[in-house]
């Protein structure tokens, strides 16, 4: 059994290291099996640490835990992603507070290109799920990886809407891979490993406890370049969510509802806040994002073993010496007739071996 991998667990263990002091840890030795061999006085010396959590790690025992774990994750094809790993979410590591262990179950790439966090209410409106499958279908063809929190209502709809189209979707939970909280989506969770995954910093054995929640909603917020607020009352999940997502300076959307709907006085007040860009219609995600494809330039091929005349050569030897030459430096310099140079340029713009380039200059294609 990989013996750093069990003291990067047990480091998660360690009673009052939490995943800021793990991360200051690890930035200043490398890796956590030198966290453990390392002297108290040395563990005292680092900011945050002090003499009481030196004494915590020097005196740690309880490495079986972390074996147990282990062993739990090699079972049921469970990935461990240490914070220093390469596949662990490097948009988390912006984050101060980034979890110092996950627990990874699926195929969707967890640093795919783009990423959006979709949150909202338990008790969505038939707007709020319109909107929520209105915005992940314009998302499609830009093959976002969509994240949210598999609780009820808006949750819900993002992942299964992203089930149906074949997009990839991953859960983050409040509690052990294990389990599935609600029990009702077991069959939905079932449906997004073989398209996504589910994704979280808690150990087996791990109950879905309230206080995990706020927790977990970090790394919703944390994982994604953008969060998407569809529905939130002023107070609940999903404003702490935004908040943290405000707080990691990373971009907030918010959908706008009746003022005087419970369900959207959440987003209102993100938007009058100036916390949340108002979301008109999901194009907007687009284009806020810079996600429109660029326009290419198709750059005609110049043909492939061209045999040119005298004439053209003479014109292609003067316009290597430069970026650009004007037609009346091109007269001067080859010596040939104002019919001759004419025929030349118009034979090589046909063949792609020459531009055209605004105020009667040329160049070499």
């Amino acid at each position: 059994m990989n013996n750093e991998r069990i003291n990067q667990i047990a480091l998660t263990l360690v009673p009052g290291i939490g995943p800021v002091q793990a991360k200051q840890l690890v930035e200043y030795f490398g890796d956590a099996t030198s966290i453990f061999k390392a002297k108290k006085k040395e563990l005292s010396t680092i900011e945050g640490i002090g003499e009481i959590k030196a004494k915590s790690i020097k005196s740690f025992s309880q490495f079986q835990i972390a074996e147990e774990e282990i062993t739990f994750t090699e079972k049921y094809h469970i990935q461990v992603l240490f914070i220093t790993d390469e596949n662990y979410p490097q948009r988390l590591l912006h984050c101060y507070d980034a979890p110092t262990v996950l627990y990874y179950r699926g195929n969707a790439n967890l640093n795919e290109s783009k990423i959006i966090s979709i949150i909202g209410t338990r008790s969505n409106t038939d707007y709020g799920k319109q909107i929520t499958e209105e915005i992940i279908e314009t998302l499609q063809p830009h093959q976002a990886l969509i994240t949210s929190g598999l609780a009820y209502g808006i949750d819900a709809v993002a992942h299964k809407t992203c089930v149906n189209n074949n997009i990839a979707t991953v859960g983050i939970l409040a509690h052990g891979l294990d389990t599935i909280y609600p029990a009702q989506h077991k069959s939905l969770a079932k449906d997004m490993l073989l398209n996504g995954g589910l994704l979280t910093e808690f150990r087996k054995n791990t109950k879905p406890d309230r206080f995990n929640f706020p927790q977990r909603n970090r790394i919703v917020a944390g994982i994604a370049d953008a969060t998407i607020v569809i529905e939130t009352a002023i107070k609940g999940g999903s404003m702490i969510t935004a908040e943290m997502a405000y707080n990691y300076n990373k971009d907030l959307f918010a959908v706008p509802g009746k003022i005087y709907d419970n369900k959207s006085s959440g987003c209102l007040k993100l938007i009058q806040q100036n916390k949340a860009i108002l979301l008109k219609n999901p194009n907007q995600i687009i284009e806020e994002l810079g996600w429109q494809e660029k326009k290419r330039i198709t750059k005609k091929q110049r043909e492939l073993f061209i045999e040119l005349t005298d004439d053209e050569k003479i014109i292609t030897n003067i316009l290597k010496e430069k970026e650009s030459v004007h037609i009346d430096e091109l007269y001067l310099k080859s010596g040939l007739s104002s019919s001759s140079v004419a025929s030349a340029i118009l034979t090589l713009e046909l063949q792609n071996v020459i531009l055209t380039l605004p105020g009667k200059m040329y160049k070499l294609a």
